[in-house]
């Protein structure tokens, strides 16, 4: 991060991401920025909170790079959204790598990824654009991870894996090794999953017994959306 950080989002994310950039990586964070209903009383962690649509003429992005720091929304969909809008407006997105983080050297890594201190990614891995990794998940030699993914602590995917974009790892869950995940895909706490996966498919215990909700329908009569 070459240039000082305004992060959109000012919910719990946007804290924990604050946290880490600025005490245990000595970014700097200039000020936070939402839409404009959110803006509130205007201040976050000692910093402004701006508007959005007009946000660069504050911190112009000549100047300010941009970090999406939002949750795990429709599948990722809310935070995929919002990076393209920062990059119609010009601003470049990088990713923070925390420093005791241990990923390999050399690990192609796109942009506006957050990868936590204490993961386990070992050698081979390709990390896709706005991926999420929290502390203790493993991620298994020769995988690919698919864009706008997320993976919650203990999270566990073996080696050789394809991972497609826009997908979601709840806490402790397993994927076996060679196998491929489709777009858009819930795997749940403590799910296990050893076959193949298709697109938005919902997998909440053994692989071979998928629901049959499809992604949006499990979503919608559940109470993620609302995390």
């Amino acid at each position: 991060m070459s240039k000082p950080i305004v992060l959109f989002g000012t919910g719990k994310i946007a804290e924990v991401v604050h946290h880490f950039m600025v005490h245990e990586a000595g970014i700097t964070v200039a000020a936070f920025t939402v839409d404009a209903a959110f803006v509130g009383d205007g201040q976050k962690e000692g910093l402004p909170v701006v508007d959005f649509a007009s946000m660069e003429k504050q911190f112009p992005p000549d100047k300010f790079e941009l970090f999406v720091a939002l949750g795990y929304h429709d599948m990722n969909a809310l935070r995929a959204k919002k990076i393209a809008d920062a990059k119609a407006k010009g601003y470049a997105l990088p990713s923070f790598i925390h420093p005791q983080s241990g990923l390999p050297k050399g690990t192609p890594i796109g942009e506006n990824c957050f990868i936590m201190r204490d993961v386990h990614i070992h050698p081979k891995v390709t990390i896709g654009n706005d991926v999420f990794v929290w502390s203790g998940a493993i991620i298994g030699h020769h995988t690919t991870l698919g864009d706008h993914g997320w993976y919650t602590s203990g999270a566990n995917v073996a080696g050789a894996c394809t991972i497609g974009d826009n997908c979601f790892f709840a806490i402790n869950s397993t994927v076996s090794h060679g196998v491929r995940i489709g777009r858009r895909c819930f795997i749940g706490a403590n799910a296990l999953v050893t076959k193949d996966m298709t697109d938005e498919q919902v997998i909440i215990a053994q692989s071979d017994k998928p629901i049959r909700l499809n992604t949006d329908q499990f979503l919608r009569m559940s109470a993620f959306s609302s995390i």
